[in-house]
């Protein structure tokens, strides 16, 4: 009301009349300056077209802020989050053969701004699937190959110092300047990252967390939307250092691809290489089009009763059951990677077998205790927690 209020007025002053004063409401402003108007030497009409180019004027910014301000980057409906879907995970499976569901876990893990950790056996599919991924949905993708003598710097970045001359003075000069590490990417596969000492695994540890990076210090953001994807070696081989838990906690999903069926390893020997095949792809989104459908996960519903059910999922492995139980971190990005697996089965509400279907992923690499394995902790709790 005051906004029309001062448009008005504004409109009263451009007609050469004193707009009114005191607490008048705005009927009676309306009326005490059209009556004033009427009476005027321009006359009402000239006054009533330019109160309607006013209010014209204001209705039309205020869509526009609406529009621009609120939705920085375009919605997704349901049904076209899904048909997006769908199409990544069709595309993806042409590359990788036969593995549907740690396709499916690997894409909602990454709608759910969430980091993904790949754990087998060399040559089944890790680094290929991470390649993939960052083409279907557009990224800028760099690889970082750890090894043992691996420092920190150069996954960071490190200042050198640069002299030039100055072309007006004719001086020498010279400074640092900051040359980023492929850290500054926004699709990192850090390949073989358990080969790496813990020094360099620490460099990990606040760009997963917080998005950012912090040297001689300075601290410097990470691009938006920022992922990475991690591949580790079985930990009884040789050369390897186990990631410590505060890193393991930071990987919404651990999942395994294991050996391909008899049908898909005849499909991929009798086929086209597939390094070929994957820098043939095309990005499936269009820029933005990713944040949309984080945004569109997000806003999944779930129902008090589902949210019960992922606190007592998260009570039961602290329960004494295992060394130590779930955070409140693994908790929300429970919840987060069920919300988005709804999304891919086209729902616009969290089932309980969502949070089962991710469960697995989530607990594998958190929850540790005797007589359990990666692959059987999930399914244990599932069967030990009731459904609400």
């Amino acid at each position: 009301m005051k906004a029309v209020a001062l448009l008005i007025s504004c409109a009263a002053l451009l007609q050469g009349l004193q707009p009114p004063k005191g607490n008048a409401g705005i009927c009676g402003k309306v009326a005490i300056i059209a009556e004033t108007a009427a009476f005027s030497p321009s006359g009402s009409s000239v006054f009533f077209q330019r109160l309607f180019l006013f209010l014209s004027l204001f209705f039309c910014c205020l869509f526009l802020s609406t529009f621009l301000i609120s939705r920085p980057f375009p919605t997704m409906q349901r049904q076209d989050a899904h048909t997006a879907s769908r199409a990544i995970l069709d595309a993806a499976g042409q590359i990788i053969l036969g593995k549907e569901t740690p396709l499916k876990l690997a894409l909602a893990c990454l709608l759910a701004r969430g980091h993904l950790l790949i754990e087998d056996m060399p040559g089944v599919g890790k680094t290929t699937l991470a390649h993939t991924l960052a083409r279907l949905l557009g990224l800028d993708f760099q690889r970082i190959q750890f090894t043992s003598d691996m420092l920190p710097a150069d996954i960071i970045g490190v200042s050198v110092f640069e002299r030039g001359l100055d072309n007006a003075s004719g001086v020498t000069m010279g400074g640092f300047r900051f040359h980023p590490g492929p850290i500054f990417a926004q699709l990192i596969l850090a390949d073989e990252v358990n080969r790496a000492t813990p020094k360099a695994q620490s460099a990990l540890l606040e760009a997963m967390e917080e998005r950012q990076v912090t040297t001689e210090g300075i601290t410097r953001p990470l691009p938006e939307p920022f992922f990475v994807i991690a591949t580790q070696n079985p930990t009884h081989q040789i050369g390897t250092f186990p990631l410590p838990e505060s890193q393991l906690d930071r990987f919404l999903m651990r999942i395994e691809l294991g050996y391909p069926g008899r049908d898909a390893e005849r499909a991929l020997l009798a086929g086209s290489d597939r390094r070929q095949m994957v820098a043939q792809l095309s990005p499936l989104l269009a820029a933005g089009e990713l944040r949309a459908l984080q945004e569109a996960a997000t806003a999944v519903h779930a129902s008090p009763a589902l949210i019960d059910y992922v606190q007592t999922l998260a009570d039961y492995s602290r329960n004494g059951h295992f060394t130590h139980g779930l955070s409140p971190r693994a908790a929300l990005g429970l919840l987060a990677a069920a919300r988005a697996w709804a999304l891919i089965e086209g729902r616009t509400h969290v089932l309980p077998e969502d949070v089962q279907a991710v469960l697995p992923g989530v607990v594998a690499h958190r929850l540790h205790g005797a007589g359990f394995t990666a692959g059987t902790i999930g399914r244990h709790i599932i069967e030990a927690v009731p459904l609400p």
